[in-house]
């Protein structure tokens, strides 16, 4: 258990230890009624818990946010103190508990009922803040680089697609490199065919090679912090998504959204070949057991398509740790907790029978890969430097949406 973490069960066991110490003194000590004791030992605990929330937790863990609305932690306090002394009143009036151990049994009863309530009403409201914060794109300067659009292409055992590869983002983009410039960044991901030499062959701008095989999150972080572009997207080397639709992703990049994700859940999406089914049906699961540690309602978060102001991809990129399938998610994760705004936008579809992931092996991975994830989020892993928090926190909010993603 972490620091953070035995800090903030130690503050849940002391407001516990409160409310039960005042109950038991003003109901057994003085003989106040059950009811009003009960009220005055959760405003106690409630006062102990918020205040000792607020010193030890981090504003930018979204898990925590809650602590930063006092008003909610107010109201939500009251209608659970209210459970809390009805089910107390209750029970007291049904069992009728003669000592202080019998109507301690009781209380810890009705804190549990109290507790459900608090959790779901504190769920509730991360949720709508952190919409709200992807929604909100920032008002700030072009982000810097030397080209328009980089497209970073991590590629594992491609030597015989590469070529045919990079001609096709070439003629495709071409609008792209005659206004601003165009970038190729090619990543051989440890590949044990001759695919960085396709690449250099292909003509690709910048070729990186990994030495050994890391996984698709260690190539596209690579790339991503190689990159020259003011815009930084990445797409799968088998082009999976034409790679005309990264127009759309450099326009709403462009337009001032931090970051722009392809989405086969939306509802404009075109799908020409569809997955196998049991990938769709894994696909599913997958994005269901994100919501374990992203509260945005991403409707996908492993579409091989997401564009990036140049700014932001390096800040994220050079908080990343996961090496492997469940990259994804862990860039949406600092995006909740960096509160950078993100939209999706639909994709065109036309899967690939290539694909190197296998379900059950990288679902079995993406579990372990989601406790790194909150581990490292609650021990501090993900934490920003004085000047990259003033940097992001300074933005201002000219563009506010509506909080549910387009």
């Amino acid at each position: 258990m972490t620091a953070a973490l035995r800090r903030f069960a130690a503050i849940g066991a002391i407001a516990t230890a409160v409310d039960l110490a005042v109950l038991v003194a003003l109901a057994r000590g003085l003989g106040w009624p059950v009811a009003a004791a009960d009220a005055v030992a959760i405003v106690a605990a409630a006062s102990v818990s918020y205040l000792g929330n607020r010193a030890i937790t981090f504003g930018g863990e979204p898990s925590v946010r809650w602590v930063q609305y006092p008003a909610t932690f107010v109201v939500t306090a009251v209608v659970a103190g209210l459970i809390d002394v009805a089910v107390l009143s209750v029970a007291v009036g049904a069992i009728h508990p003669g000592g202080v151990a019998e109507l301690v049994a009781v209380k810890l009863v009705a804190v549990g009922v109290a507790a459900l309530f608090r959790v779901r009403v504190y769920r509730s409201v991360l949720f709508e803040g952190v919409l709200a914060d992807l929604g909100a794109r920032a008002d700030r300067p072009p982000p810097p680089g030397e080209v328009r659009l980089t497209v970073v292409v991590p590629a594992y055992a491609e030597a015989d697609t590469l070529a045919a590869t990079v001609a096709r983002l070439r003629a495709d983009l071409a609008d792209v490199a005659a206004h601003g410039g165009l970038e190729i960044v090619v990543v051989d991901d440890g590949s044990p065919d001759g695919t960085a030499d396709a690449a250099r062959a292909a003509g690709a701008d910048q070729v990186l090679s990994l030495g050994r095989n890391r996984g698709k999150g260690a190539a596209v972080r690579a790339g991503m912090l190689a990159a020259r572009g003011r815009t930084v997207a990445f797409t799968d080397a088998d082009l999976a998504y034409p790679p005309a639709q990264l127009r759309e992703l450099l326009a709403g990049v462009e337009d001032g959204w931090d970051v722009v994700v392809g989405s086969r859940r939306h509802t404009g999406t075109t799908t020409l070949v569809r997955a196998r089914r049991l990938r769709e049906v894994g696909g599913r699961v997958i994005n269901r057991l994100t919501h374990a540690v992203l509260l945005g309602h991403h409707r996908d978060t492993q579409c091989g398509l997401k564009a990036f102001r140049s700014d932001v991809a390096r800040t994220l990129f050079a908080r990343t740790r996961i090496d492997g399938f469940a990259f994804d998610v862990e860039i949406f994760h600092l995006v909740e907790r960096y509160r950078l705004s993100l939209t999706e936008v639909p994709v065109r579809v036309e899967n690939s029978t290539r694909s190197t992931v296998r379900v059950f092996r990288d679902g079995t991975r993406l579990v372990f890969d989601l406790v790194r994830i909150l581990r490292g989020g609650r021990q501090g892993r993900y934490d920003l430097t004085p000047e990259e928090a003033a940097a992001l926190s300074g933005r201002g909010r000219a563009h506010p949406t509506p909080s549910r993603l387009p």
